[in-house]
């Protein structure tokens, strides 16, 4: 469970950061979770670079904003999701079909709905970003 409120603070401060047209921001705590989380934004283009900052406590991530995100959050209490079942759950935390990725957690890692739906994998849904 604490990992889910990490992911909360990353996911509430970029949405934050997004809404007072901030250029960068600063994350902590840092964990391996999220970075895989922020590796899936980027490869979406909701989030530019990042950089892990070792302050000799728990970390910090100094993220690029892009301006892109309108809205963001996690997925709570954690959903299981089966390979064939993502429609429902973007009909749910997605305003379109073409609009937005849902961050799966799965056996391979961290990824976005669609490889895993390409990949034939389900997962543990853990939040959503358009």
């Amino acid at each position: 469970m604490p990992a889910l409120n990490v992911l909360a603070n990353l996911l509430n401060t970029l949405y934050n950061n997004e809404s007072r047209r901030k250029k960068e921001c600063i994350v902590v705590p840092a964990s391996r979770f999220t970075s895989e989380v922020l590796r899936v934004m980027q490869k979406h283009h909701y989030v530019g670079e990042f950089e892990q900052i070792d302050d000799g406590r728990a970390g910090k991530f100094r993220i690029q904003l892009l301006a892109a995100i309108n809205k963001c959050g996690i997925v709570t209490p954690k959903y299981s999701v089966r390979k064939n079942g993502y429609l429902d759950w973007e009909r749910r935390y997605l305003p379109s079909f073409s609009m937005g990725v849902l961050i799966v957690s799965t056996s391979k890692g961290v990824m976005s709905h669609h490889e895993a739906q390409q990949l034939g994998l389900g997962g543990v849904l853990v939040g959503y970003v358009y």
